[in-house]
Order: structure tokens, then C-alpha cells, then sequence
């Protein structure tokens, strides 16, 4: 790995010398050791609970009879005891074949996940994306007119962290989709469809930021050597992106690595809008209580999760250099 890690280093040599390259590899080697514990550990504790929930997969199909849910019991494994399911579950899991789905017939859980992941992952994507580009410029200008007019109202505007995204998808969906009609309201099949999801995921994570940000950036310019800096009369400009931005980034970088994880599994603003990505899968399975897709994205949200917090990492040792990898 550490050979591997210095092919790279090409491209960040002040970064990352020998003995960087040295820590990193083992530092990789043992987040990856400890992100295989935590996996095997949510995928008990989820099969565990999920399994202490009275009724199951078929009992709410009244039509069904008592003799066919037996019969689709035996089916899936599900009459077993609880010890041997989870066995076997977690020996097939092992071998990367998550089960097959016990509502959506005839497809397995690595179908689903494997052809609704990509959508859930380009809407997080561009609703991620959005929200550094109009949070970090917003919480610049806030802290730099701090107690003037336009930070009073860039802090009036990130009271959308109390608004949920379910409740900003019905205004939006009921305004622009129904009363003015102008955007389209299903799916994802062209631009403009994009327009009203994306805003939905994105106010929440937008305010935030906006508030990580202002408050970061007051903290970093009232340092020292900010004030150095000012004294030998370096411009405003100079003093944010040279100075300031990359030590006051350092939190929004924290905050967005989990957040990109969680809405890159999908969110209840895709039932909302019916889009056919894996929150609308997710949001499904945990209601008519499909055990196998509830396993299975609740081990990818988990692995994404953890992928993204060594990520993060790495970028903080990328961002500020005096930062060790130990």
C-alpha cells in the first residue's frame, strides 16, 4: 500500500513525504480494519432488532392464506430459528450475495441496490454540491458583515434547518407542480426535474453549512496571524483564500463527508417526488418489512459512512499540512 500511496504522492508532494506515505498506509489499513467491526456490528444489531418487531413480511397480506405463508416462510428461510437465519446470512453475506428480496419478487437485494444506487447518488450529488456552493459563499458574507444588515438576514435565512425536507417537498410539489404548473413533479427525466428534489435535500444541509461556516470563519479571523496579516495590508481577498478558508473549511469538510454518505442512499423526498432511486426502495422495505433490503442498505449506508470519514481525513491532512496521520 505504501508503494501504492507513493505512485500518488506525485501529485501532492508537500503533503505527503516518506514518512507520511508511512502513516497514511497504516492509518488506511487501520480504519479499514475497524470499519469491517463496525459493519459486522450495525448488521447484527440491524438483524437483531429488525427481527424483534412483531408480524413479519407476509402476515399484512390478508389475502394470503395461513398455509401460503408458511409456505413463502419455508420459502426464504424465515421459519428457521433466529440463530441459523443469522448464520447463514452472514455466511452469504460474506461472499457479497445479500439475499433476494422477500416483496419484490424475483429480484435479489444486490439487483436493486446495484440499479437504484446511481440514481440516489447523482441526486445526492448535485444536492451536495449545491449546498457548499451557495453555503460557503453565504457564510463568508455573513461573517464578514457580521451584525450588519446582510448577516442578519443570511441569519434569518438558515431558520431552513428547522424546515424538513419532507415539508419543503410538499410546498414546493404543491407550488410549482400544481398551482403553477412549470416544473415537472415525477421522476428524473430531464433538467428541470432535477430543479425541485435537489432544493428539498438541499435547504437543510445549505443553512447549516451557511451557520458552520460564519461561525468558523469568526473564529479563524479573530487569530493572530489574521491579524498579521491585515497589519502588513494584504487584501480582504488574499486574507480569506489564502488564510482564513482553509482553516475555517475544516468543519464544512467534517459535516458534508457523513452527509454525502446518508443522501447517497436515498431520502423520503424520492417517495415523495417518485423517483426511482434506493430511499423510495428503503422507505418501502422498512414498511412492509422486506428484512433482506432492509439489511442490505442498511450495511451500504454503513460502509458509505465510514468510506467517507477516512476521506475526510485524508482531506484535512490535505488541507492544513501541520495536521499528522498518526
Amino acid at each position: 500500500m505504501v508503494l501504492f500511496l507513493r505512485g500518488g504522492a506525485q501529485f501532492l508532494p508537500r503533503y505527503f513525504d516518506d514518512r507520511e506515505l508511512a502513516y497514511l498506509a497504516k492509518y488506511i489499513i487501520k480504519r479499514v480494519a475497524m470499519g469491517l467491526l463496525c459493519i459486522f456490528i450495525v448488521a447484527t444489531l440491524t438483524f437483531l432488532l429488525m427481527n424483534l418487531v412483531p408480524g413479519g413480511p407476509f402476515t399484512a397480506e390478508k389475502s394470503m392464506s395461513e398455509a401460503a405463508q408458511r409456505a413463502l416462510e419455508a420459502k426464504f428461510g424465515l421459519d428457521k430459528p433466529i440463530g441459523q437465519r443469522y448464520l447463514t446470512y452472514m455466511s452469504d453475506l460474506l461472499k457479497g450475495d445479500m439475499g433476494p428480496s422477500l416483496k419484490q419478487r424475483g429480484r435479489s437485494v444486490n439487483e436493486i441496490i446495484s440499479s437504484k444506487f446511481p440514481i440516489s447518488a447523482r441526486l445526492a450529488g448535485v444536492a451536495v454540491l449545491v449546498s457548499l456552493l451557495v453555503g460557503i459563499p453565504l457564510g463568508c458574507v455573513s461573517a464578514y458583515n457580521r451584525g450588519k444588515f446582510a448577516d442578519n438576514i443570511i441569519v434569518l435565512a438558515t431558520c431552513g434547518i428547522a424546515i424538513p425536507s419532507f415539508i419543503s417537498s410538499v410546498i414546493l410539489l404543491y407550488t410549482f407542480g400544481s398551482k403553477l404548473n412549470i416544473l415537472p413533479t415525477i421522476g428524473l427525466n430531464s433538467l428541470a426535474s432535477y430543479i425541485m428534489p435537489v432544493t428539498a435535500l438541499s435547504i437543510y444541509p445549505t443553512a447549516y453549512i451557511t451557520r458552520l461556516m460564519r461561525s468558523s470563519l469568526l473564529d479563524v479571523m479573530g487569530q493572530d496571524y489574521i491579524r498579521t496579516a491585515k497589519a502588513k495590508g494584504l487584501s480582504n481577498f488574499k486574507i480569506l483564500f489564502k488564510h482564513a478558508l482553509r482553516n475555517a473549511i475544516l468543519p464544512v469538510v467534517t459535516y458534508v463527508g457523513p452527509m454525502l454518505a446518508g443522501l447517497m442512499t436515498g431520502s423520503f423526498v424520492e417517495k415523495i417526488f417518485t423517483i426511482p432511486g434506493l430511499g423510495r426502495d428503503f422507505v418501502s422495505a422498512i414498511n412492509q418489512k422486506d428484512y433482506t433490503l432492509i439489511m442490505g442498505t442498511t450495511i451500504v449506508l454503513a460502509t458509505l459512512i465510514i468510506v467517507a470519514n477516512v476521506i475526510v481525513d485524508i482531506l484535512y491532512k490535505i488541507i492544513d499540512p501541520r495536521i499528522k496521520l498518526k
